[in-house]
């Protein structure tokens, strides 16, 4: 018996396909450098995988990167962990990232969008003028190249001027959202012992002000090596004692100037969740963030000066710094502070609405809340503009696609993307001349050899594997702050498969060439050897309206058995009666396999995340077997510690 091959949900039609910009770049390195004239996206990725070094060197040309000094080589040494990209290379991200002020002065280069939902704009002048003044205030407070300089802000202009002149003096950012409490900030901010910390009073959310100056006073005390503090009054208050006023460092009418740095010196140190020790501090390199996000923004995210790029974020998560980057291809960006459903839950349409928005980013979880909620985003908003919706954070479920083509429009451009903080870039997502298949991500990035392996470190098609990575990519870290020897680095993502990337995601690589994303593979669920991802089993629960949230864990027992609960966070007003058991049994029975069916179906307050939203299943897994509370999480890293003294108690009445 033959299965029918599945068709397209959507097609880019032969318009679209020419005007993309990735076409133009195919072309190009056709005739400049051997790239494959004809055959499509498909031989662009094999030629830009087999011939890394001439491809990364047609990124640099083709959006014309300024070395201030030559490269001796593309790649001085390509072994991972260790590779080096253009030894010898001098730029600056910044300086790039202010290009588009030369010939588009007046310009918005960033809109800002607050809960009023009245877009504010900055333009490229300005935007230019205050980085210039902070950087000379950043100088004349002593701050050197490889200092670092932390912001405790939230998605703001200031935020995006403070990164831009960090960047522009060669210091390192780190960012931290001020919804996370002290000891969160703390655990990510210690490590790195910033300079200069830029701080709020305080931000607005969902309608309500919440004062930060307590926490900010705290961070004072607990972060000696921070020489002056920079206020920025969101709730208008006065600077505490010793503060420098933000008005006063970005007066300034001075030209800036950007430090010539290596490709490989530091830009900034991001943050993994941190959900079982302390967060990793990842450090990415100016030149290889700066290549590697005009490929993906510029060629698979197809932006450029006319466009409006909006993705809900916040500082505290690598899409604000990928959002930023939106600025190296003169790209509009907008910036959101606030609440995803205030006043309602199509708030964010309403944004892209007002914004003109042209690609639009959100969570799959935001685009399943919208289907559950019954909104309407083509019937509601004026989405002319958008041509590209945009989803990452977990794996969008096929009902997500189906909504979105639907209900946005049927000649719409479903981009779910994957990737993560270690690179601050996806390993695949979109790609604008290729069709979209409902429930999977276009293809591999380019320059990116993305394969599914097998325990045997053998690649698998049409079969599920690891997420391996066998090439470097720029943008992957230079290395981990405070691991000298490197062994922590190495350790998370090269012990496995000596030599090759292995990022803990468990994938299918398809003939067609598309992926799919089946969840975390250290929280996968092995019933009697047969592997199973958790996101296929929350998107068939959570199509019934009855339940708001799941989780599911599987738990190997000392006696060589196996349970697999099902944790269910009702929607109001249901109730997890007899009928409703048998329903989500039989649904998961019907829809995935008899295997999928939890060994018990268990009703809970709420289901725990880390603070960028992404539900925890590790550590849920790791109470269940018995590790007491402190060494399962980090508690500075949930967003609800208390929902886990729910799961904790629950191990307990089991043992």
């Amino acid at each position: 018996m033959t299965t029918a091959k599945p068709q397209p949900l959507w097609q880019p039609d032969p318009e679209r396909i020419a005007q993309a910009r990735i076409t133009q770049f195919q072309a190009w390195a056709a005739e400049h450098h051997g790239a494959p004239a004809e055959g499509g996206y498909p031989a662009l990725h094999q030629w830009s995988v087999d011939q890394l070094d001439t491809f990364w060197e047609a990124v640099t040309e083709w959006f014309d990167v300024r070395f201030s000094a030559p490269y001796a080589r593309v790649l001085g040494d390509r072994a991972m962990p260790g590779a080096q990209w253009f030894p010898g290379a001098k730029l600056n991200y910044a300086e790039h990232a202010l290009r588009a002020a030369a010939d588009r002065a007046d310009d918005p280069a960033l809109l800002y969008v607050d809960e009023t939902h009245e877009p504010c704009p900055v333009t490229w002048s300005e935007l230019r003028r205050q980085v210039g003044s902070l950087a000379a205030g950043l100088r004349a407070l002593g701050v050197r190249p490889g200092d670092r300089v932390s912001g405790y802000l939230p998605n703001i202009p200031q935020a995006v001027v403070a990164l831009l002149a960090t960047a522009a003096v060669g210091a390192v950012w780190t960012s931290c959202a001020p919804d996370f409490g002290a000891r969160s900030v703390l655990d990510r901010f210690q490590q790195v012992e910033p300079v200069v910390l830029f701080t709020v009073d305080g931000y607005r959310y969902g309608g309500k002000e919440h004062d930060r100056r307590e926490t900010v006073a705290e961070l004072r005390r607990e972060l000696p090596t921070v020489r002056a503090v920079v206020h920025v009054p969101l709730l208008g208050t006065q600077a505490p004692e010793g503060a420098l006023e933000w008005s006063a460092l970005t007066a300034g009418d001075t030209e800036p100037v950007f430090e010539q740095v290596p490709f490989d010196h530091p830009l900034w140190v991001l943050y993994s969740s941190g959900t079982t020790g302390l967060p990793k501090a990842i450090v990415q390199s100016q030149g290889g963030i700066l290549v590697e996000h005009l490929k993906q923004l510029g060629l698979h995210c197809d932006l450029g000066p006319q466009d409006r790029f909006f993705w809900y974020t916040s500082t505290g998560w690598m899409m604000w710094n990928f959002l930023v980057s939106g600025l190296l291809t003169g790209t509009t960006i907008v910036l959101y502070d606030g609440s995803p459903g205030f006043p309602e839950t199509g708030a964010q349409w309403r944004i892209a609405e007002r914004t003109g928005a042209t690609l639009y980013g959100t969570s799959a979880a935001y685009v399943m809340a919208c289907r559950k909620a019954g909104v309407h985003p083509a019937r509601d908003y004026d989405l002319s503009a958008v041509k590209c919706v945009a989803t990452t954070g977990s794996p969008l479920p096929p009902d997500g696609f189906r909504w979105l083509h639907d209900e946005v429009r049927d000649d719409l451009w479903i981009a779910s993307v994957s990737g993560g903080t270690d690179v601050c870039s996806c390993f695949a997502g979109g790609v604008p001349t290729l069709p979209v298949y409902t429930g999977e991500l276009q293809a591999a990035g380019l320059g990116t050899d993305l394969q599914a392996w097998d325990p045997s470190g053998k690649p698998v098609v049409d079969e599920v594997g690891e997420l391996v990575v066998t090439n470097p990519m720029p943008s992957m870290p230079i290395r981990f702050w405070n691991d000298p020897d490197g062994s922590r680095y190495h350790d998370s993502y090269f012990d496995t498969y000596p030599g090759v990337w292995r990022h803990g995601d468990w994938i299918t690589v398809t003939s067609r060439g598309t992926v799919i994303i089946h969840g975390r593979s250290d929280s996968t669920l092995n019933r009697q050897g047969v592997r199973m991802g958790s996101a296929d089993i929350y998107e068939v629960v959570e199509r019934l309206p009855e339940i708001k949230e799941s989780l599911v864990i599987g738990i190997e027992q000392p006696d060589g058995g196996y349970w697999m609960p099902l944790f269910v966070h009702l929607a109001p007003g249901a109730v997890l009666d007899e009928a409703l058991l048998n329903r989500i049994k039989q649904t998961i029975r019907e829809q995935l396999s008899p295997r999928h069916v939890p060994d018990e179906i268990i009703e809970v307050p709420g289901v725990p995340h880390t603070l960028t939203g992404k539900r925890i299943e590790v550590p849920v897994k790791r109470l269940l077997q018995g590790t007491p509370l402190e060494k399962a999480v980090n508690p500075g890293s949930i967003d609800n510690l208390a929902l886990l003294g729910f799961y904790e108690e629950l191990a307990r009445k089991r043992a």
